[in-house]
């Protein structure tokens, strides 16, 4: 049984460790945090939780820059558990001085700790030590050679990092390193309940820097917990990346309108939708857990809208209004998430490239299902997280050639990730054409995305 306290740093980074270890055996990290706080001793997990979901996000940035070094490091692969506690004390120490969390000295001592803890790996305490110290001994020189290995420098797959210089050939470093940096937390302001202006206020009034991202978005200077957000949970706020926020906005709905949101969980987008302006509104899930998410978030805003379970790619099974197609559907479909990664970014070591040609052909499974569901004039909005141009232009030139009724009307495209220049930056851009200027992060902080837009003639 482990015995550490659940606020030391040696706690931790065991725990840390777990999750780096499932997610390495192909777990989603926040199912694997999950199981890590559901196992740990009564009481331990709200203690721990903070430290261990930051070490464990930092360490899938960083993890193979951390694989690397212990390969250079250590003669013999350790087990797993050590391997994966190495890797997120690894993670800690690449910082430099003045941005790490912790000191070298305390990084050490509590991974030696965090392994002598587990009788099984007891026998690996001197290893583990010998190998951080080492490292540290030797940090500049190895972090210096660590840059001549592609995949160890900028820590994607390298199928990954190929993809994105062929997509976005004088772009690809820009991309890869927003990738690895971390989001800021934005919010949407609820139209119905409130203004960008008078919720900066409202923030100012709460000492909370905070700076205008959009015609409905609002950037904290410094992430918090939404329980201390002013207003979230009385619904005047929402947390949705900036350029999520373009979906509902680009679909142009008016009162009285049928929409439907197709792969609607966990809800951002259902909400936003129903914020601005009175709807018949269909959200589609197909999975039943995150269909109660959506129904979840609706709560706390006091929207309703009707949330169906079943599959995009098959109305017949859900949709049986056959006389009433929609004024506007929102295809916001199954994607690589290539777009999103420094907000998820384990999603770099579970996708495969194998992945993508799988994901286009569901893609294009869904939009043919949906398409028939628009009414004559009615318009249809393609999203996807992604920065593949297979899950973006590609697929919006396939749908415009494939279908002869639909009319490719003005939609941003391809946003790449982007990162304001300096946290200070208070011009965010607040319309769809400064979203999407490029990838020069200049004026804008959002993730990646793609838009296309059809109207049915």
């Amino acid at each position: 049984m482990l015995h550490l306290a659940p606020e030391s740093l040696a706690f931790a980074l065991d725990s840390a460790g777990q999750a780096v270890g499932a997610v390495r055996l192909g777990a989603a990290l926040p199912a694997a945090l999950q199981s890590v706080f559901v196992n740990a001793p009564e009481g331990s997990a709200a203690a721990a939780r903070g430290a261990v979901q930051d070490i464990a996000y930092r360490t899938m940035r960083r993890l193979a820059t951390a694989e690397w070094l212990i390969a250079k490091l250590v003669k013999k692969a350790p087990p797993p558990h050590v391997g994966h506690v190495l890797a997120c004390a690894l993670a800690l120490l690449v910082d430099d001085e003045a941005s790490a969390a912790y000191t070298p000295f305390t990084v050490v001592d509590q991974a030696v700790s965090a392994i002598g803890a587990r009788r099984e790996f007891a026998f690996a305490k001197g290893l583990v030590n010998a190998v951080l110290r080492n490292f540290l001994r030797e940090r500049e020189a190895l972090l210096n050679a660590a840059q001549a290995d592609e995949v160890a420098r900028w820590n994607y797959p390298a199928w990954w990092i190929e993809a994105v210089k062929r997509a976005w050939p004088d772009a690809w470093q820009t991309v890869l390193a927003a990738g690895n940096s971390q989001g800021p937390l934005t919010l949407r302001v609820n139209a119905r309940r409130s203004t960008v202006d008078a919720y900066l206020q409202v923030l100012a009034d709460h000492h909370i820097p905070a700076s205008k991202a959009g015609d409905h978005a609002v950037k904290l200077a410094a992430p918090m917990p939404v329980d201390r957000i002013p207003g979230f949970e009385d619904g005047v706020v929402s947390v949705q990346d900036a350029g999520a926020q373009l979906a509902a906005q680009l679909l142009g709905v008016r009162d009285g309108m049928r929409v439907l949101d197709a792969c609607a969980a966990p809800g951002g987008k259902t909400g936003h939708l129903l914020e601005l302006a009175n709807l018949q509104l269909v959200a589609l899930e197909s999975d039943v857990s995150r269909a109660r998410r959506i129904g979840e978030n609706l709560q706390r805003l006091k929207l309703e809208a009707e949330v169906r379970i079943g599959d995009a790619g098959a109305p017949a099974k859900w949709h049986d209004d056959i006389d009433q197609p929609f004024d506007r559907i929102l295809a916001d479909v199954p994607c690589s998430a290539s777009g999103i990664v420094r907000r998820h970014p384990d999603i770099r070591w579970l996708r495969r490239e194998s992945d993508i040609p799988a994901l286009v052909a569901e893609q294009r499974r869904i939009l043919g299902a949906l398409w028939p569901l628009v009414k004559p004039g009615g318009e249809l909005l393609y999203v996807t997280c992604s920065i593949f141009p297979e899950e973006g232009e590609l697929q919006a030139q396939w749908f415009g050639n494939k279908y002869q009724d639909a009319v490719r009307l003005d939609a941003p495209g391809q946003l790449l990730p982007t990162v304001a220049r300096a946290p200070a930056d208070t011009s965010a851009g607040s319309d769809a054409g400064q979203l999407a200027e490029a990838s020069d992060g200049a004026n804008s902080d959002h993730d990646g995305f793609f838009y296309a837009r059809f109207q049915k003639r």
